[in-house]
């Protein structure tokens, strides 16, 4: 049985990572099967790595080096959506500014955060969109779409069976196994410094788990975060559990679920130690949540995928 070609309408799935390195790598080393570029449609300047993911049929793309923040992706995004047309969802996955708050999230180097929305926000927050009031006050303004339902309840699935069973994402960092640039840095390079004291690191208890999954609302803004005293304002405002730079040019026209690995703590002590693990992890549960999401069919036009004569011959 000889089986059709696939085509830009066979592409189901739109992945979205901001860096070539670790994000776009990570996302790579996800794919069961890769698949053979595709011609370029007309006017999209993005570079897509095509492959199967499961039973998914993924469209892979990344930013353009040197490009950051919300224009860029909501262009990406775009682009991705005019050529691949039966896209049905989007995950952007890549890396984030973490904002622990003890006890209520204990979030640490290398866990996950993943949008969930909550009380008056779709899951994520564009921060620094709104209004400047009096006293110095600024108030947050506008909304930005909560993920697609079929990516809300499996996400939620995915939650239930953590409490249950565990991380079962887990075993797709196996891929990195013997890597060592995604190796785990370890938690004595995992240091959480008070924001009002920079030289003192905050004592915090064991875990049962190395790697924890958090839901919650997403902070995305244009700038980035490396100031502990205003990561720790917008927290109280707005009980956020990371910062990035590109989701809320996504979510009005590219429905999707933003997937995050923490690397950092927002403040003076940004380093890149601990993006290659951090983008490893989001990716490993991007490509565990697709394993809960029943495959879209899509019917192929008449004469899709085959010669001239044998849609004619189809015809008669």
């Amino acid at each position: 049985m000889n089986v059709s070609p696939l085509t830009h309408h066979d592409y189901t799935v739109g992945w979205i990572c901001a860096l070539p390195n670790p994000e776009l790598v990570a996302a790579l080393f996800m794919l069961d099967v890769e698949h053979p570029r595709l011609p370029r449609k007309q006017a999209d300047t993005n570079n897509y790595t095509l492959g199967q993911i499961g039973q998914h049929n993924v469209a892979i793309a990344c930013l353009p080096q040197g490009e950051y923040g919300l224009s860029s992706a909501t262009n990406v995004a775009s682009q991705m959506r005019m050529s691949f047309p039966n896209i049905q969802f989007g995950l952007m996955v890549g890396i984030a500014g973490g904002v622990p708050s003890l006890p209520d999230h204990d979030i640490r180097l290398g866990d996950v955060v993943v949008s969930k929305p909550g009380i008056g926000n779709g899951g994520v927050i564009q921060y620094d969109y709104g209004k400047a009031l009096e006293g110095d006050v600024f108030e947050s303004t506008g909304w930005l779409d909560a993920p697609p339902a079929i990516v809300r309840t499996a996400i939620g699935t995915l939650q239930a069976r953590q409490m249950r069973w565990g991380n079962e994402f887990l075993k797709f960092l196996s891929v990195f196994d013997g890597n060592e640039i995604f190796k785990c840095p370890g938690p004595e390079h995992d240091n959480l410094h008070d924001a009002h004291d920079p030289t003192k690191v905050l004592s915090r208890p064991q875990r049962s788990e190395n790697i924890v999954v958090h839901y919650g609302t997403i902070a995305s803004g244009n700038a980035l975060v490396k100031d502990a005293k205003k990561r720790d304002s917008l927290r109280a405002k707005h009980d956020i559990l990371c910062f990035e730079m590109e989701a809320a040019g996504l979510m009005n026209s590219f429905p999707c679920a933003v997937i995050r690995g923490i690397c950092d703590y927002s403040d003076t002590h940004k380093n890149k130690q601990w993006q290659p693990f951090a983008a490893a992890t989001a990716a490993a549960y991007a490509k565990c949540l697709l394993g809960h999401i029943d495959p879209i069919k899509i019917d192929r036009p008449l004469g899709h995928g085959k010669s001239k004569s044998s849609a004619r011959e189809a015809k008669a």
